[in-house]
């Protein structure tokens, strides 16, 4: 592989004209793509195999017209203190709102509070509930205007008017903080680099790839339903990693000419061993990401081949985008060692050989591994103590700032109705195959009405055919709570009677239910899912490292670290540390796809530190330095250029937490948190120590599997004088002066 890809590297030095022109026309193809294509909605949230997803199928089939998909709003209105929603003023008031809100276009239902059971009991609190024909994301931005005019009418006449319901979904925003992290990460390079052009490279071609990745995911969106957020996570993940990667490669680029190869003989060597690392750390994550679909649910299915996919072109674009702008940059871009004049460069050096940061670290490490690895090991483990008591979840209404006029709704609902009323239960009876439909119905409801944490059940609404009903029930406490979870599970387990008895089915949907579900359905795919990707990545890092014991240090180093990243997701977002620092203004469940996501993407960038750390070592030790000496080796030439990695990982994940998006706030937070575990600690701390602690037994292997797998040979040894390379160099030359 390293031959091939230095013969890669060497083609994109030499005709940069070309691969610059393929990489331009490419970003301009994905971005007329976008252009033309209609915007991305909201993902339709699909869960098969599970009780709620086949109800709400059932719906569709039963109860033709009636839009289960389409949007919602509830028109909240409060009544001024001393007065009742039912006094004539205000009465006539929501009376003329319900009329104007009928007018819509798009609108299909309005309910009158008045008619429809809306008042609450002590006459405060109103509601009307609005059905739109098409979903949130698709509305007509003159509905929503209409919905907000109507409101904002109401206010006029002295009301407390608040719209609830997923009518009012925007797109998310990421913030400002996504550009302070560029930033961050722009001077980070700078000071890795030492030169201004030097650190622009990898922000360019990265920016580059994230452009062709989310103006694709853009392009596709209507065709392949994906979600509004799919093209955020895919640009927090292919900005972080083409970053990275390009780095690696510029890095020993300069390194390559530090030992005075010719620039081109430099980019060749660069990309046959650094891209090589980028090569085998891109399959980890792309491997993580696509092993997603295991879990079986189609909304994170896709996110996670999107994000894979801008990954995948973060990787190329690495092994040939970055070989033809050095072409372009020719001795702009300095070795080494040599600061730009700008940074200070030219002046003398006081000590030439002063071991750099990363070998002092180290030395430190192989002196005292076992107090490092302990010292590392306690740490990790204390941070992770609050994953205990993870709670999980889907965000709603209520996990929104209390600025927002959807969490002012929730509210006013949960004051006027009590807190169950948010998140109502829909029990679908399927009676298609009794004598008695309507007994059937009936019966549905009475057993439901004796369970415990029932606040109210609706009477049995049928289908047009009579043979299939839906009916409401109102839990007495919060959507997210265990108690109504209790009552889900008790409903079914009631269902099952009914079943034994008659013959009806008895399914439960809605949001609450939904949640339910999915929460389980992660749960029960998190061991198979991670049984599957570090199995796959453990195989590919034995083919890497030909060792047994690295790979498996690499994967328990990344269980530590993803524990406790969860354990910090948990303190701040679920127990409320630091929670006005990070911008959280209501503590609650963790959102149910964080571990499965976590696992998933942690562990493809934890690979990426593993990968790019230990093959410098390794390269050191195959080379004939004793173990300790080689992670001594090892650190001096990648230490500083892991921490400047990990850095910007740091600050584009961080910047996503400024986002609207509770959802993505959270995913950045975890991310960010992980990253600085995983690199800081596991990576810089514990592997270290182990591979101390282990000597030269750390690489090995049984001869058996030694002549059984192939020589990928990521150190480059082959490269050691590549075939008619000392023939180029009046071309090396030539294409230097060019």
């Amino acid at each position: 592989m390293a031959t091939f890809l230095y013969r890669l590297g060497r083609f994109s030095f030499r005709k940069r004209h070309v691969v610059a022109l393929f990489w331009v026309a490419l970003l301009a193809l994905a971005g007329a793509g976008a252009a033309g294509a209609p915007a991305a909605g909201n993902s339709s949230f699909s869960i098969p195999g599970t009780e709620a997803q086949k109800a709400f199928d059932l719906l569709d089939e039963r109860f033709p017209g009636a839009s289960a998909d389409g949007a919602t709003a509830r028109v909240v209105f409060k009544a001024p203190d001393g007065q009742k929603m039912t006094d004539p003023g205000n009465k006539s008031a929501v009376q003329d709102t319900v009329d104007e809100l009928s007018g819509g276009a798009e609108v299909t239902q309005v309910t009158d509070p008045y008619q429809g059971g809306g008042v609450s009991q002590d006459g405060t609190v109103a509601y009307a509930s609005v059905t739109y024909e098409v979903p949130g994301m698709e509305l007509e931005e003159s509905s929503r205007e209409a919905l907000k005019a109507a409101a904002e009418d109401a206010r006029d006449s002295g009301l407390t008017v608040e719209i609830g319901g997923d009518a009012l979904q925007a797109v998310p925003e990421t913030g400002s903080a996504e550009i302070i992290g560029i930033g961050v990460a722009a001077v980070v390079l700078v000071i890795t680099l030492g030169s201004l052009l030097a650190a622009g490279l990898p922000l360019l071609t990265a920016i580059v790839g994230v452009g062709i990745g989310v103006a694709t995911i853009t392009a596709l969106a209507s065709t392949l339903d994906l979600g509004s957020t799919t093209s955020i996570l895919a640009s927090m993940i292919g900005l972080a990693v083409g970053i990275d990667y390009a780095l690696f490669v510029v890095s020993r680029y300069r390194a390559e000419l530090a030992e005075g190869r010719e620039r081109e003989e430099a980019a060749g060597r660069a990309v046959g061993t650094a891209g090589s690392a980028v090569v085998f750390a891109g399959l980890t994550v792309v491997i993580a990401l696509v092993g997603l679909s295991v879990v079986n649910i189609p909304m994170l299915t896709k996110m996670g081949i999107a994000a894979a996919g801008t990954v995948a072109v973060a990787v190329l674009i690495a092994l040939t985008l970055i070989p033809a702008v050095l072409g372009y940059a020719g001795r702009r871009v300095r070795p080494a060692g040599e600061k730009s004049k700008l940074l200070g460069g030219g002046r003398a050096k006081d000590k030439a050989d002063k071991p750099n940061m990363g070998t002092r670290w180290a030395s430190f490490v192989v002196r005292r591994p076992l107090a490092v690895l302990l010292l590392g090991v306690v740490g990790l483990g204390a941070a992770a103590v609050p994953a205990g008591s993870l709670e999980l979840g889907l965000p709603d209404d209520g996990s929104q700032p209390t600025s927002t006029t959807q969490r002012r709704a929730y509210d006013l609902l949960s004051e006027g109705f009590g807190p169950g009323f948010n998140g109502p239960l829909v029990v679908v009876v399927d009676a298609q195959g009794s004598d008695d439909p309507q007994a059937v119905f009936q019966q549905a409801g009475d057993e439901i009405k004796a369970l415990d944490n029932v606040v109210n059940v609706a009477p049995a609404a049928p289908n047009k055919a009579g043979d299939t009903a839906t009916i409401a029930v109102i839990p007495d406490a919060k959507p997210s709570s265990a108690a109504t979870e209790d009552l889900v599970h008790d409903i079914r387990a009631a269902g099952a009677d009914i079943k034994d008895g008659t013959g009806a089915e008895v399914l439960v949907t809605g949001a609450t239910a939904m949640n339910i579900d999915v929460s389980q359905k992660l749960n029960d795919a998190l061991v198979p899912y991670l049984v599957l990707v570090v199995g796959l990545a453990f195989l590919l890092l034995i083919v890497v490292f030909r060792s047994i014991l690295v790979p498996l240090k690499a994967a328990l180093g990344f269980l530590l670290s993803v524990l406790a990243a969860l354990g910090a997701v948990v303190a701040v977002y679920q127990w409320g540390w630091l929670s006005g620092l990070m911008g959280v203004e209501e503590t609650g469940p963790i959102m149910s796809m964080m571990p499965i996501f976590m696992v998933g993407v942690v562990f493809g960038l934890a690979m990426d530190y593993e990968v790019f750390l230990v093959t410098r070592i390794r390269e050191a030790h195959v080379h004939g330095e004793k173990p300790a000496q080689a992670v001594v080796t090892g650190f001096r030439y990648s230490a500083r250029v892991v921490t400047a990695a990990a850095v910007i990982m740091i600050a584009v994940f961080s910047g996503f937490i400024g986002s609207s998006d509770s959802m993505v706030k959270m995913i950045g937070f975890g991310l960010a948190i992980a990253v600085l575990f995983d690199a800081f600690v596991v990576r810089m701390a514990i592997v270290p120590a182990v591979l101390a602690l282990l000597g030269a037994k750390a690489w090995w292997l049984p001869k058996w599997m030694d002549r059984a797998l192939p020589n990928v040979d990521v150190e480059g040894e082959s490269l050691a004088a590549p075939a008619g390379a000392a023939g180029k160099d009046d071309e090396d030359k030539e294409l230097v002066r060019a």
